[in-house]
Order: structure tokens, then sequence, then C-alpha cells
């Protein structure tokens, strides 16, 4: 029954997120700094990750391409397919549920707890337009990052393939054109715009309704980490099928 009354008060405040806008003026400065936060902040790490999962993809299909029969370019082709699909579209999306949606949860829990919400509501500002709104338009450049963090994981799966000595250049770079369907790129982008939705939105909700002090601020930022993790997989799976199937 909370899980209903959860999801009901989570549509209520989609809702409300979207009614009686903060003026343009405002709300222009608020979205350039939750780009600089959530983007350009979280852009470090997704490239450090997917250099090195890249890496270590490259490397695991190569070792375990144990027969002579099997193509030399199917390490490139793997790679491709690995980090394209699921890496940097659902997993990227997983981390950045720790990064940001932490984040999220803790600067806005935290402005519950010291009443900075409710001084907004009693100048007649719409709380959820001003703090979640920019959130939600900020993370529409998700896909910016998630484009990076294909091509570095790309570039790190060639290092380690070329360097390592397990696959040539050409060979390599043969698997990735190989069999290539360009609708894979638009699905993963379909995926990371939804993602990001939901990055924006269950941290915020966690955060906005959060009752207590302190002490539960920390505990909303797991939560929020834990359903905003569960939410991704789920439709993840969905989005798949719809698009895939």
């Amino acid at each position: 029954m909370n899980y209903v009354a959860s999801i009901g008060s989570y549509a209520i405040m989609i809702k409300e997120v979207f009614k009686k806008p903060t003026k343009w003026r405002i709300m222009k400065s608020l979205i350039l700094k939750e780009i600089d936060e959530l983007i350009f902040g979280s852009l470090g790490i997704l490239i450090f990750i997917s250099f090195f999962i890249g890496a270590v993809v490259a490397i695991q299909t190569a070792l375990n391409m144990t027969s002579e029969l099997i193509p030399k370019n199917l390490v490139g082709f793997a790679t491709r397919q690995s980090i394209i699909l699921e890496f940097a579209p659902t997993f990227c999306s997983i981390i950045m549920a720790g990064k940001v949606g932490s984040y999220i949860t803790s600067s806005i829990g935290t402005m519950r707890v010291t009443e900075q919400i409710d001084a907004l509501e009693v100048m007649g500002v719409n709380a959820l337009n001003y703090l979640v709104f920019p959130k939600i338009v900020a993370l529409l450049m998700y896909p910016f990052i998630i484009a990076v963090s294909m091509f570095v994981g790309i570039l790190g799966g060639w290092v380690a393939a070329t360097f390592g000595g397990h696959s040539t250049s050409a060979d390599f770079t043969e698997g990735l054109t190989l069999d290539f369907i360009p609708f894979h790129v638009t699905y993963a982008f379909i995926k990371t715009l939804v993602f990001a939705f939901i990055l924006a939105t269950i941290p915020s909700f966690h955060g906005f309704y959060l009752k207590g002090g302190a002490l539960d601020v920390g505990k909303a930022s797991t939560t929020s980490f834990i359903w905003t993790s569960i939410v991704i997989v789920i439709l993840n799976g969905i989005l798949t099928q719809l698009l895939l199937g």
C-alpha cells in the first residue's frame, strides 16, 4: 500500500513541477548551474570508468577466443556491442544514480530539513518547479556524456587490444564496422533520455518529501539510489523488449 501511495505522490510531484514556472531570468541561471554540477561534474568519472571497462571487455573477449576458427575481428565487434548497447547507457546510468542521484537527494533534503523549501513556498514560489525543473532540463544533455562514454569505451578497448597484443589495429577496426546497425545507437540514446528523466525525478522526490532531521538525509540518499537503480534496470528490460524485441 505504501508503494502505491509513493507512486501516486511521485506522479503528483511530476505534475506540479510544470505548474507556475519560475521567471526565465532566474530559471536560466539555475539551469546553467545544474548543467555544470550534474553534467560537466560527472564527465571525468565516466571517462575514467568507460576507458577501463572498454579495455577489460576487449581483453576478456580476446582471452576467451580459444579456437582458431573464431575471426580476429570479434574483439572489436564485441567491444562495440557491449559498450553501445549496455555499458554506456545502462551501467553509466547506475553509476550516475550513485553520484548525481545522491547529490540531488542530499541537496534538496538539506533544504527541506533547514526549512528553506518552506521559505520558498511562503514567498509564493513553486518550490518543485524551482528545484526540480532545472535538473530535468540539465539532464537533457545526458546523452552528450553517454556519447563521450561510448567513444572512450571503444577507445579503451582498442588501446588494450592493440598494445596488449590481443588484436591488430586493422582487425579491431574491422570488427567495429562489422554488421553495424545504426538503430542500436538510436536505441541507446532513447534509453539514455528515459534514464535521464528518472535520474532527475526519483532522487528529487526522495529529497523533497523527506521527513526527519539531518540524519535522515543520508538515509534518503541511500534509498533514492536503490530505487533509482531498480527503476533503471526494470525500464532497461522493458525498453530493450519494445525497441529490439
